[in-house]
């Protein structure tokens, strides 16, 4: 994660919105955005999201399968 790059002001990202979009979709970075300078919500691309819903959910049937 760059710092820089990846946390936007919520004000920054409606005034940019398509440019940090293209720069999520590019770098399969997401960005943290920050409402009154602390972090409030995580924009993250549709497919790097559902990797990390298949990693969580295979994390849990693993788990499951160690405690039998």
């Amino acid at each position: 994660m760059n710092i820089v790059r990846d946390i936007q002001s919520l004000s920054e990202f409606k005034k940019d919105a398509s440019r940090i979009i293209k720069q999520i979709k590019t770098t399969k970075e997401p960005v943290v955005l920050t409402v009154n300078g602390k972090a409030a919500v995580v924009v993250q691309d549709a497919e790097s999201y559902q990797a990390l819903i298949e990693a969580k959910e295979r994390t849990e049937t693993v788990a499951l399968l160690r405690e039998r």
